[in-house]
C-alpha cells in the first residue's frame, strides 16, 4: 500500500472493467445432490470456493444470484458442477461466465461416471485455471474502486451505539473517496419511515424508498415475523424500533441515492440501500425464512468486494467469494471472542477512541484486507453460504450482472 494521504494497493483488472480484491476458482453446484463432490473437488484448495443451489427445480432468484457470483470481480475462474437431473442448467452457467472473459468450464457427475472421476475431473480443471489465471492483469486499486456491503446479526444494545455507528462513519468516509456502500435489511428499519425518507437524494428516489419500506410492513405483516430475536432480547434490545435506529445507523448520513435488488449492481457510486424482501405477490409460495448467511450473499451478488458484518453478541460465519470482516460494539464479545472478531468498535463507548478514529482505523483494516492480508473469518476458513428458494421480480439480466 502507498502513503496514507493517498492509499492505494494492487487488484485483478476484470474484462468488465471492474477490479478484484481476490482471484478465487469458483466451484457452483446446481443441486444439492451434487454438493459432496463440489466440496471434495475444493477440498485442500485454499484459492478454491464453493456455492450452491440445493433444489432440484429452478428459481430465478437463486439462478440470478449465481450468474452474477460467476461474474464477480473477485473471482478469476468458474467450474460448474451439476448431478444430471436437475432443471438449473451447469451448461449455461458456465457459458455466461466464459461470455464474461472468464476461463470456464461445466460437467455432470452421472456423464463422468461418479463421486470420484467428477473429483478427480474437477480438480484437474481447476489445475488448468491456476496457470490461466496467473495471466490476469494487476492494477492499482484506491477507495474508490471498492463496494462495500454491511450486514447486522446477533445484534445487543452497543450494536446501535457503537458498532453500526462506526460502520456508518466509515461508509462517510468511503462515499467522500469515491466509493460505494450498500446496506440492507429493510426489515430492521420498521419505525423509520419518516427517518429514511428524509435521506433520500431526490424525489424519485424517495419514492423508492417508500414502496420498499411500505412492502417490508406487508411482509413482516403476513409472515407474522419481526426482526427480533431472544438473543436481542437477552442482549439488551426491547424492541423493534430500538434495534432499527441501531441497525440504520449503520448506513451512516450521506444520502441514499436508490433502491437495488439482489444481484443488481449500484449503477453509480454512493450510498444504496438494497432490498432482498421476497415481493408480495409470490409470498404465500417460496417464503424464505433469512438468516445473516443469506443476507451477506445477496450483498456479494451486487459486486461488494468486501463485506462488513456488524455483531454485538458475536459470530462464527465467514463467506465465500468477498471476505468478512466482523465488527463489534461490544469489547468484552471481541476479548472473549478474539480469534473472530476483526475490530473492536467498543472502544467508542469507554472513551478510548472517537467515531472518527474509529472510523479511519476500520477503514485503515479494510485497505489492509483489500491488498491481500487475510480477514479473521478467512484466515480460520470460514467460508458458509446460503442459497434459498425466494421470489423477487428483478431488472433485466444486463441490469443485474456485469457481462
Amino acid at each position: 500500500m502507498s502513503d496514507l494521504a493517498n492509499p492505494s494497493w494492487t487488484g485483478y483488472l476484470r474484462h468488465d472493467g471492474r477490479k478484484g480484491i481476490r482471484n478465487v476458482i469458483l466451484v457452483i453446484y446446481t443441486v444439492e445432490c451434487a454438493s459432496h463432490v463440489a466440496h471434495e473437488i475444493a477440498r485442500g484448495e485454499s484459492d478454491v470456493h464453493v456455492i450452491g443451489f440445493p433444489g432440484c427445480y429452478d428459481n430465478q432468484y437463486a439462478v440470478r444470484l449465481m450468474l452474477a457470483l460467476a461474474r464477480h470481480p473477485n473471482v478469476g475462474a468458474v467450474l460448474v458442477v451439476g448431478l444430471g437431473c436437475e432443471y438449473t442448467r451447469p451448461d449455461l452457467i458456465a457459458q455466461r461466465a466464459r461470455e464474461s472473459g472468464r476461463p470456464a468450464e461445466w460437467f455432470r457427475i452421472q456423464d463422468v461416471g461418479g463421486t470420484r472421476p467428477g473429483i478427480v475431473t474437477g480438480k484437474q480443471l481447476i489445475n488448468n485455471f491456476r496457470a490461466q489465471i496467473q495471466n490476469v492483469p494487476r492494477v492499482d486499486m484506491t477507495l474508490a474502486d471498492l463496494v462495500v456491503g454491511c450486514e447486522c446479526g446477533g445484534s445487543d444494545g452497543t450494536s446501535g451505539l457503537a458498532g453500526n455507528p462506526v460502520v456508518g462513519a466509515f461508509f462517510d468516509q468511503l462515499v467522500e473517496a469515491g466509493g460505494t456502500a450498500i446496506f440492507e435489511e429493510i426489515v430492521e428499519m420498521i419505525g423509520l419511515k419518516s427517518v429514511l425518507l428524509s435521506r433520500a437524494a431526490s424525489d424519485a428516489v424517495r419514492l423508492q424508498l417508500d414502496e420498499t419500506y411500505e412492502k417490508a410492513v406487508r411482509y413482516c405483516q403476513q409472515v407474522r415475523q419481526w426482526s427480533t430475536s431472544p438473543g436481542n432480547f437477552a442482549g439488551g434490545l426491547t424492541t423493534i424500533e430500538e434495534k432499527s435506529m441501531g441497525a440504520f445507523a449503520k448506513s451512516g448520513s450521506k444520502p441514499i441515492q436508490g433502491v437495488i435488488r439482489v444481484s443488481q449492481t449500484p449503477p453509480s457510486p454512493g450510498l444504496w440501500l438494497m432490498d432482498s424482501v421476497p415481493d408480495e405477490h409470490f409470498m404465500l409460495f417460496g417464503y424464505t425464512n433469512p438468516n445473516d448467511t443469506e443476507g451477506i450473499m445477496d450483498l456479494i451478488s451486487a459486486g461488494a468486494q468486501i463485506v462488513l458484518f456488524v455483531t454485538g453478541r458475536g459470530s462464527v460465519i465467514g463467506s465465500p467469494v468477498a471476505p468478512l470482516i466482523k465488527v463489534t460494539g461490544n469489547t468484552r464479545t471481541y476479548q472473549r471472542m478474539i480469534e473472530d472478531m476483526d475490530f473492536d468498535a467498543g472502544r467508542v463507548l469507554t472513551g478510548e477512541i472517537t467515531l472518527v478514529q474509529a472510523a479511519s482505523e476500520l477503514k485503515q483494516m479494510v485497505m489492509s484486507v483489500a491488498s491481500g492480508h487475510p480477514s479473521k473469518p478467512e484466515f480460520l476458513g470460514h467460508r458458509e453460504y446460503f442459497i434459498p428458494y425466494k421470489h423477487q421480480n428483478t431488472p433485466p439480466l444486463e441490469s443485474g450482472c456485469h457481462a
